[in-house]
């Protein structure tokens, strides 16, 4: 019989240096069963373009090393906030991933929403806000049936800081196909401490009234390197900072959370990305 922490879903952000369809054995080689990548550079405007035979490999691939469920990381650039350019180029590429996304089996796009040019101080331009509004729902209008648009909190004065951010564009949205990403790291910096058994159940609680745990697809399972309520976003081994083991102990025992995927985006401890020490430590957190 599977022990409680192999059935857990642990994965980690890899590269797909050498092909797309080479992410899934670099998984498999870390002990991870989940996956997270990019489509195409995140740093730069060019379009995912993934040939039939690639994707063809890829599901192949994904398939014969049991890594499920997968998902993109959109682009840093992305800021559908924006009226100009950024927020047009922003819609038509989280179009164009969530494509592919259909195209290659995968989840959906996990999403940093952007920025307000007020840096996020107070409430944003209702005329900023509307723009944020009208560029997800056009995303999630244009994108395939079977994917998800995935909004992850952030941490560091960006959009989605706070819950109540978050829960008021889940509700304006209003689409069963607007997910959310949790970033442990993000809400640690954003002043949610969930470092301890009360602050946890407290948050999750909060969550579910907000927004509802139905909603949440995944958890970004990073440590910081950084104080409580920073407004950095600086991710650490597990661990290694200021989160600590405790925290995620917690997390990957916590009864509302037993089915959700764990995502590493932590540096590695050879500082070459998530490694199989990080998924060692978080299956042996496991009761």
């Amino acid at each position: 019989m599977m022990s409680a922490a192999h059935k857990l879903k642990i994965g980690a952000h890899l590269s797909t240096a050498g092909g797309i369809w080479k992410a899934p054995a670099r998984a498999a080689d870390i002990g991870a069963n989940a996956l997270q990548i990019f489509s195409t550079s995140p740093r730069g405007w060019k379009f995912p373009n993934i040939s039939d035979e690639d994707a063809s490999r890829f599901k192949s691939e994904a398939r014969t090393h049991s890594i499920e469920p997968v998902y993109f990381h959109a682009s840093y650039l992305i800021n559908l906030a924006d009226a100009g350019r950024t927020g047009n180029l922003s819609v038509k590429m989280l179009i164009a991933e969530l494509s592919i996304a259909a195209k290659l089996g995968i989840r959906g796009s996990v999403v940093h929403l952007g920025s307000f040019k007020n840096g996020n101080a107070g409430e944003p331009d209702p005329k900023v806000w509307a723009t944020l509004i009208a560029n997800i729902k056009d995303v999630i209008a244009k994108m395939p049936e079977n994917v998800f648009f995935i909004a992850e909190n952030a941490g560091t004065r960006k959009i989605a800081q706070s819950l109540d951010e978050l829960a008021r564009i889940v509700k304006e949205v209003n689409s069963s196909r607007l997910k959310v990403c949790l970033d442990t790291c993000h809400l640690f910096s954003a002043g949610y401490d969930i470092s301890n058994e009360k602050g946890l159940d407290n948050f999750l609680k909060e969550f579910d009234t907000k927004i509802g745990l139905g909603r949440l697809e995944l958890i970004h399972t990073n440590d910081s390197r950084d104080p409580f309520a920073s407004m950095r976003d600086r991710h650490e081994n597990i661990g290694e900072g200021t989160l600590g083991k405790k925290t995620f102990q917690l997390l990957l025992n916590h009864p509302k959370l037993l089915q959700l995927p764990f995502i590493l985006e932590v540096p590695g401890f050879d500082d070459e990305g998530p490694d199989k020490k990080n998924v060692d430590m978080m299956r042996g957190f496991v009761r």
